[in-house]
């Protein structure tokens, strides 16, 4: 990571599709479009939901659909970034070997992988039977001088591995997630607390419509430092759009003090 001066702003578009699911071209087609409306925006990074290209609710074909870091649905994506222009965070079913992940992958402007990261926290037996867990080291890159962290979905959910982001230096911490029914406190309760209590904004990209059985919530978000929101969608399909300020870091670095305030020698029990 450089020391690149942070630019005044940094606009970041969260991406909220409905569908497709099991078509990667289709979803390719329809990113391309979305990166083409981000990027006329202004935006610099764009946030997508979890396993982007294939589809959430995958389990059963999880391993069938797997792709190595770099594979082509990697190439596609920074294929994506370069003719738009743009920074993004993606996410896909990574095969590791005989081992499946879901994974997160921040890519920029110019195709360069800046940072991957494999979901540590895996939601219920489709997830626990299909995919093995990451090791929640923290992933952070920079994006025009902001330092841009990963997570998917249920990790957002731990505070303990927000604040092992925020730790690392971060910035922004971009979310693809997958959020369903009638788990709406989590984008309107637990995300802008783990801005607030990290002074770092969050980008919170989920899904609309449905898959199979899942009902998805939407509300994705981008959520300043100080906890409030810059943009959020409803449970509609589309993009949003919000602008994090160097300034507006600063600020809510000087008014907020947890991090500073921390201390780590009476945490000892958070490891039992």
């Amino acid at each position: 990571m450089t020391d690149t001066p942070r630019a005044d702003a940094l606009v970041v578009a969260a991406w909220q599709p409905d569908g497709p699911l099991l078509d990667v071209p289709a979803a390719l087609a329809a990113l391309d479009a979305t990166a083409a409306e981000a990027a006329f925006a202004g935006a610099r990074l764009l946030v997508c939901p979890e396993l982007t290209l294939t589809g959430y609710d995958i389990a059963p074909q999880a391993a069938e659909l797997a792709e190595p870091a770099g594979g082509p649905m990697a190439a596609a994506v920074a294929e994506i970034a370069r003719k738009h222009g743009l920074a993004i965070a993606w996410s896909w079913p990574e095969r590791d070997g005989e081992q499946v992940h879901i994974a997160a992958e921040l890519v920029d402007r110019d195709g360069t992988v800046l940072a991957r990261h494999r979901k540590a926290h895996l939601y219920g037996p489709d997830e626990a039977g299909a995919y093995v867990p990451g090791d929640g080291t923290p992933a952070v890159g920079e994006v025009d001088g902001y330092r841009v962290g990963l997570l998917v979905c249920y990790d957002v959910e731990f505070p303990e591995q927000v604040r092992m982001v925020a730790l690392a230096g971060a910035d922004l911490l971009a979310c693809p997630t997958a959020l369903m029914a009638p788990y709406d406190a989590v984008s309107t309760l637990i995300v802008p607390a783990r801005a607030f209590e990290n002074q770092m904004a969050v980008a919170y990209a989920n899904r609309a419509g449905s898959e199979n059985d899942l009902t998805y919530t939407g509300l994705s978000c981008v959520v300043g430092p100080d906890g409030v929101d810059l943009a959020r969608a409803d449970d509609r399909a589309g993009l949003v759009v919000g602008t994090l300020t160097s300034a507006a870091l600063d600020d809510a670095r000087r008014a907020n003090t947890h991090l500073a305030d921390r201390r780590p020698e009476v945490y000892g029990g958070l490891t039992r």
